[in-house]
């Protein structure tokens, strides 16, 4: 083999070597520009071409971990730990994993593994560590600033490092810290957009949602095609419209940021699914179906999406294909993934479907299957109960009073949500519409106990003494009078407190009340007691028969 030959094999060699290296650049960036799928593809191709890099194997499950494709990531862990160089990396990976699984001593068992292998100036590896810590859905913020720490102290001007520990100061929700951190990364490296673009979200945080604007704004001076920034500005139109008079003009460029955010990254899966989050954000429930019916049909596709369809689904009127798209997310999501909103949806489909368009039940079967999964999504995510009062109300005003209590007697459970003092003033009072006439003794005393707990945390409100008073009235029993008699007093005294025993809406409720607690007095010969409320009956109707006549017979 001649000098020439050598000579060219050797540059040949090196001019490859110089491709991979910048393509695994390439990748790098298109993936801080959110462009998942050509990031893909670029990895892909390394794996194929470099076998036994590493690092590649590491980016391409990271990236799968990212759009929680969680099998595929840790297919490309597993390989990469047996490629000759860098192999060790892919150990932070399978640390991530075990740190969502919430099992921090296999998680610190695999990064120090991989951490054996770093040497003291790999500072980028030192910050992918940290960044594990910071991506998994069981985060540690003290590790990932214990790592973006020690790769500023070999590095003082790491500007990648101030990004992480940035990253880190934020999900401690120390954003004073977190600004400073941004601010030194973009200094020492103006070309790191991803840190401007932080310092402008922090500015969002803080609803000074102008200057965030005008500071995105200015990263699209720089930089036209950086995809974040149009994603994070249609956030912000998004948050601006919920605190605006111009709701419908910031929804506007909201939607149209998004739309050029999808373009620059390049409709990636991952940015799809940005994409459809933002949509439920909005409740533009009909681009959201639209959407995930796009996606459903594509492969691999994460169950998130079917999850979306569920809910567009549901909110556009198409129960059976909410029902089939939520129980399938519910069979392939994984569990820890699964919220209770989830199961509401899922319930409200089942009950629905159910129904004639008049509300009379046509399958009982699939109705109870219904409330057993709004059971469920109260046990999976007691706070969603909170929502359960929007349904359950619109159930109420069109008089399907059965139907309400099955939706407020799973809410009204729970206490520890905004809407439970209401939940239990509905249930109480469908109960007591449905128990009045017969009566129906179940029902009102289910109606009694509602309204008892509407007492406990209301007890200056005079309505629920009233009610659970006629409940209990309709009850009787020499028992229910006497609970009766104690609600009324509880009633009377909710007004005397008020100052509002003189106010002409209230008089009718109050002849009714003394007139109630003057007859159990005078039932149980407490006669002396009798006469003091017949007699405020009088003052209020003077003409009272009733009272009267009673009084006559005491006397």
């Amino acid at each position: 083999m001649n000098k020439y030959t050598i000579f060219s094999l050797l540059l040949t060699g090196l001019t490859a070597a110089g491709v991979s290296a910048q393509d695994l650049e390439q990748a790098k960036k298109a993936i801080n520009d959110e462009q998942f799928d050509k990031a893909k593809s670029i990895l892909k191709t390394l794996i194929k071409s470099k076998p036994n890099e590493g690092k590649n194997f590491y980016y391409l499950g990271d990236l799968f971990l990212m759009e929680q494709q969680v099998d595929s990531s840790r297919y490309y862990f597993a390989k990469g730990t047996e490629a000759k160089n860098k192999g060790s990396l892919n150990f932070i990976g399978l640390g991530q994993l075990a740190l969502d699984n919430n099992n921090p001593k296999e998680a610190k068992t695999n990064f120090q593994k991989a951490e054996k292998d770093i040497k003291k100036k790999d500072n980028d590896e030192l910050l992918l560590i940290a960044k594990a810590n910071l991506n998994s859905s069981n985060p540690n913020a003290a590790e990932a600033i214990a790592y973006a720490n020690k790769a500023i102290a070999n590095d003082p001007k790491n500007a990648e490092a101030y990004l992480v520990l940035g990253d880190a100061h934020v999900l401690n929700k120390n954003f004073s810290d977190a600004y400073s951190a941004y601010r030194e990364a973009y200094s020492f490296d103006p070309s790191m957009l991803k840190a401007k673009l932080q310092l402008a979200v922090i500015t969002k945080r803080a609803r000074a949602y102008k200057d965030a604007i005008e500071g995105f704004q200015e990263i699209i001076k720089i930089d036209p095609k950086y995809a974040p920034a149009y994603r994070e500005m249609a956030e912000t139109y998004k948050l601006w419209a919920n605190n605006s008079n111009k709701s419908d003009e910031y929804l506007g460029l909201a939607l149209a940021n998004y739309k050029k955010y999808m373009e620059l990254s390049e409709g990636s899966m991952e940015s799809q699914l940005r994409y459809a989050d933002f949509l439920v954000l909005t409740k533009n429930y009909t681009e959201l179906e639209r959407v995930a019916k796009e996606l459903k049909a594509k492969e691999n596709v994460n169950p998130r999406i079917l999850r979306y369809l569920g809910y567009s689904a549901f909110e556009n009127g198409h129960y059976a294909e909410s029902i089939e798209a939520l129980k399938s997310f519910l069979v392939k999501a994984d569990p820890k993934n699964i919220i209770g909103r989830d199961y509401f949806y899922l319930g409200l489909s089942q009950m629905a479907v159910a129904k004639n368009a008049d509300h009379s039940i046509k399958d009982e079967k699939t109705y109870q299957e219904g409330v057993k999964s709004l059971v469920k999504a109260v046990e999976v995510e007691p706070a969603i109960a909170f929502e359960y009062n929007e349904q359950g109300l619109k159930l109420f005003k069109d008089k399907q009073y059965a139907q309400a209590i099955d939706i407020f007697a799973v809410s009204a459970k729970v206490d520890k949500q905004d809407n439970y003092m209401y939940d239990n003033y509905y249930l109480g009072y469908s109960y007591y519409i449905l128990g009045k006439d017969a009566p129906d003794v179940v029902a009102l005393k289910n109606s009694s106990d509602a309204f008892a707990k509407m007492i406990a945390v209301a007890p200056a409100t005079k309505e629920p003494y009233l009610y659970k008073a006629r409940a209990n009235r309709y009850i009787d029993t020499p028992e229910s009078r006497e609970v009766m008699t104690t609600d009324y007093l509880g009633y009377v005294k909710a007004i005397e407190d008020k100052g509002e025993l003189g106010k002409a809406e209230n008089k009718e409720f109050l002849i009714e009340a003394y007139t109630q607690i003057g007859a159990h007095y005078a039932n149980i010969d407490v006669n002396d007691k009798a006469k003091v409320y017949l007699n405020k009956v009088l003052q209020l109707d003077p003409s009272n028969d009733f009272a009267k006549s009673t009084i006559k017979a005491l006397n």
